[in-house]
């Protein structure tokens, strides 16, 4: 990790988005957000027989879910005066304390990861969840559950390439097919995955 903190070749992160696993705790300059789709699925291990407690959950959940869209609005319409309102949402919403102990306990946890939960207020650029990034590691775990791994350092390289090729082909809309065939041939006038994601975060500047 100091390497990554000290080389050039590429930027270290100010700011990344995670399920708190203690390997990405170092890894970003500034800001750790935290995922909260991983925050909900604590409240999901509660699986109370308790009709009345069932209840309080229930309750609880749609509220939070209310909070957590009260954010993606923010997301797209930032200010102060609301970056404000929702801190004190945050704090009004996860200092409540029910009648059921469990789901206590889940929102004291949740109240203790404040800062970085509200790491949107901030920034609101990132994302409220890292589920995107995920699902791009899922697809070489899957790739692994079925052929194990490769036979050869040249063979991972190949393999990692052509996986990154494809996924971000479908992330930007790009036929496989067609842009590994352009690739292939050397088309001259091809445009490349790069070009594409420069355009998407720099409009306009071509």
């Amino acid at each position: 990790m100091s390497y990554y903190h000290t080389q050039k070749n590429i930027n270290v992160s100010e700011c990344i988005v995670s399920d708190n696993a203690p390997e990405y705790r170092k890894i970003s300059k500034k800001e750790h957000a935290l995922c909260w789709i991983h925050d909900a699925r604590n409240y999901k291990k509660l699986n109370p027989f308790n009709n009345s407690y069932r209840k309080i959950l229930d309750n609880y959940m749609d509220k939070y879910w209310s909070y957590y869209h009260d954010l993606l609005d923010y997301k797209s319409n930032p200010s102060l005066e609301l970056s404000i309102k929702l801190e004190a949402d945050f704090d009004e919403l996860f200092s409540r304390k029910t009648s059921y102990e469990a789901l206590n306990e889940k929102i004291i946890k949740t109240s203790k990861d404040k800062d970085k939960l509200l790491t949107v207020l901030r920034h609101p650029e990132i994302p409220l969840h890292n589920n995107l990034a995920e699902l791009g590691a899922r697809k070489q775990v899957r790739k692994r559950d079925i052929s194990l791994h490769t036979m050869s350092d040249e063979g991972t390289r190949n393999q990692d390439a052509f996986m990154s090729i494809v996924q971000t082909a479908i992330q930007l809309g790009v036929n496989v097919f067609e842009y590994i065939k352009e690739l292939i041939s050397g088309k001259k006038d091809r445009i490349s995955l790069a070009d594409i994601i420069l355009d998407k975060i720099y409009p306009n500047t071509s």
